[in-house]
């Protein structure tokens, strides 16, 4: 049982939503604390350099320094036709503080792009130092049917296109109103002040009619 704890819980990534191939995604870097009498005070992950990223950006996280490292391309990408000649290999996040203490964990979020097309998976290769200075590395690549000791995270990525939500969700007649904004609603007063004279017209004829009325009838009284 004491062989098998590490695999019971170990850093992982979990992407929120879907991380399409050649999309973008955002991940979060989950590291437990696995030791009762030590914290973890420095996380470091490795970006595979055979599927590179042209953009690798961590989310600020309280108490902790994060520190990105950057590395020549020996091929240059070309991302919205720029040529890019060097991509992020590491992040490394260091505690100000006390860091994650025993019984808890800490999620480090990071926005990751473009995942590569022709692979499935992306292997992020972990370092998880404690405050008692003992290092664990969570490196080792699973393999099929097999459980590794200390296995590295491993961000599935689903097939191209594949995201949650709709592509182009149909407006509403709230956001409509919304989008067009000061212009509709002159319209509308537009309509209410056409509307408003009408029924004044109307209403000037029928005192106009009513009051010849009365005037006849009150001659024709005159004259019996």
């Amino acid at each position: 049982m004491a062989m098998a704890a590490p695999a019971l819980a170990h850093v992982s990534v979990q992407p929120e939503g879907s991380a399409a191939k050649g999309g973008y995604a955002t991940v979060n870097i989950k590291v437990p604390n696995e030791r009762d009498n030590a914290s973890t005070v420095k996380v470091e992950m490795s970006v595979p350099t055979e599927h590179p990223l042209s953009s690798v950006m961590p989310q600020p996280v309280p108490g902790w320094e994060i520190e990105v490292v950057r590395s020549p391309l020996a091929k240059p990408l070309e991302v919205h036709g720029k040529k890019i000649t060097e991509a992020v290999s590491k992040v490394t996040w260091t505690a100000t503080g006390k860091g994650i203490e025993p019984g808890y964990f800490q999620k480090f979020p990071l926005s990751m792009g473009k995942l590569p097309e022709d692979a499935d998976q992306l292997v992020l290769k972990s370092v998880q130092t404690y405050s008692n200075k003992e290092v664990v590395r969570w490196i080792d690549v699973p393999e099929e049917g097999q459980e590794a000791e200390h296995p590295a995270p491993v961000l599935n990525l689903s097939a191209a296109g594949d995201e949650h939500g709709p592509a182009d969700p149909s407006p509403t007649p709230a956001a409509t109103a919304a989008a067009q904004g000061p212009d509709l609603k002159k319209a509308d007063a537009s309509g209410a002040d056409t509307t408003a004279r009408r029924l004044g017209i109307a209403g000037l004829v029928l005192g106009a009619v009513g009051i010849a009325a009365a005037l006849f009838t009150g001659r024709r009284r005159g004259n019996a």
